[in-house]
């Protein structure tokens, strides 16, 4: 018999637990997407966030308390052992992520065992209304706990989930240079213990992109709501570009300089106009192909008009940023785009391979999408694009100004929060 559920005050914020496996005010990719989406729902939900204890001492860098705001779970005994051998299998640094990624989903099953023996009786209890895991944001990552839920009638909401964006035909060689071995037998993790139990013991799937939502087996789509997991900190990229052409035109590219984000596709698209005078190119970032970005640069002739950043902090990217006219950014297997929408937000025009993540965030009014078939036509859509843009340096006006519209309307975590506010609500008003 299930348990009863008393009957709610509907002016009583809903009681939340929210796991966040990584959540890091001061890292960047996931652990930034699980801070940032846990601290704007702080405004609409009586919240208590479970993270991993990597993520302590940040947290308490940045005003949380310990007991109070947060818990810190210890799985250490089996997590730095897995991570120390994953790191040893992926084939160098900033390489493997798949191995990285399968390596995590057995450490995630101690996280969530160890997070069952803290909350199992406030849970029975019944002090949460609802249970809420934003990260990982991987398929791949089954929950134990998802069942469990299900037999206290304790709605448990996932998501948003989003990755394993296939490779795009005729970039083999990239995805080996980035030792995507993994990556042949993803599919497999479909057999993992719980895959199937967390889809139909949840209430609610949140999916970060289309293709994650096709992915999901049939029987489960009529639980997901389409949220991609990117938005933007309005507070901090609150400079945006001036309307107005620099002379010459500014390009950025922003991200890893690794093969899958396409740094060396940006510089050969762009090498005829680097070479006239007509552009400048700007390098924020850093990884293992940075020496091999910097020869390809000097061998094309072209150090004066391409400038290496390296790593820069969030303000020093958002000066640097909206400093410049577009945002270049070929990467062919992006899941979900976040430098596009920082770019957006300060109205720097987007242009980006009509693939994976940052398609679904651009459209013809906000940025240019260029479709390919393989690595010759992707440079070659850049090289067109680009040269549409140094031929009417005016449409930047127009895209950047509808792009930041955009992300104010669309794409705040305030905005992200209030609609999952709305499916906390749903979900729970049918338990």
């Amino acid at each position: 018999m299930k348990n009863q559920t008393p009957k709610m005050d509907p002016e009583r914020k809903l009681r939340v637990l929210l796991i966040a496996e990584a959540a890091n005010p001061e890292w960047t990719s996931v652990p930034l997407v699980g801070w940032n989406l846990s601290r704007a729902l702080l405004k609409h939900a009586d919240v208590h966030l479970v993270t991993q204890i990597r993520n302590r001492d940040a947290l308490l860098r940045h005003g949380l308390i310990e007991g109070q705001d947060f818990t810190a779970i210890d799985n250490e005994y089996i997590a730095s052992r897995l991570i120390a051998l994953a790191a040893k299998l992926r084939g160098g640094v900033g390489k493997g992520w798949t191995t990285i990624s399968a390596f995590s989903v057995l450490s995630y099953y101690s996280f969530e065992q160890e997070l069952w023996k803290l909350f199992e009786k406030q849970l029975v209890a019944r002090e949460f209304d609802l249970v809420h895991r934003i990260t990982p944001l991987s398929p791949t990552n089954p929950s134990l706990i998802a069942n469990r839920l299900a037999r206290l009638s304790i709605p448990f909401v996932l998501g948003p989930l989003n990755g394993g964006v296939p490779w795009p035909k005729g970039f083999t060689h990239r995805q080996h240079a980035e030792h995507e071995w993994l990556s042949h037998v993803r599919g497999l993790y479909k057999l993992m213990p719980g895959y199937r139990s967390t889809r139909r013991k949840c209430a609610a799937i949140i999916v970060g992109s289309k293709f994650t939502q096709q992915e999901m087996p049939r029987w489960a789509l009529g639980k997901c709501i389409y949220i991609p997991e990117n938005a933007v900190d309005l507070e901090l990229f609150n400079s945006p570009r001036i309307s107005q052409k620099a002379s010459p035109i500014q390009a950025a590219f922003v991200g890893r300089l690794v093969p899958y984000k396409g740094a060396d596709i940006a510089i050969e698209a762009a090498v005829q106009f680097l070479r006239a005078g007509s552009l400048q190119l700007q390098i924020i970032g850093d990884g293992p192909q940075k020496d091999f970005l910097i020869a390809k640069v000097k061998k094309l002739g072209v150090e004066r008009s391409v400038q290496f950043h390296g790593w820069l902090s969030q303000q020093e990217v958002q000066k640097r940023l909206s400093a410049c006219d577009f945002l270049v950014f070929p990467s062919i297997r992006e899941f979900g785009g976040g430098v596009v929408l920082e770019a957006m937000a300060l109205g720097v025009t987007p242009i980006v391979a009509d693939y994976g993540g940052p398609s679904e965030l651009v459209d013809e009014a906000t940025g240019i999408r260029v479709p390919f078939v393989d690595e010759t036509s992707l440079v070659e859509g850049f090289r067109r694009a680009m040269q549409a843009i140094i031929s009417a340096p005016d449409t930047l006006n127009r895209l950047g100004s509808a792009a930041r519209q955009k992300v104010v309307e669309e794409f705040t975590w305030e905005a992200k929060a209030r609609k999952i506010s709305s499916i906390y609500h749903s979900v729970v008003s049918k338990f």
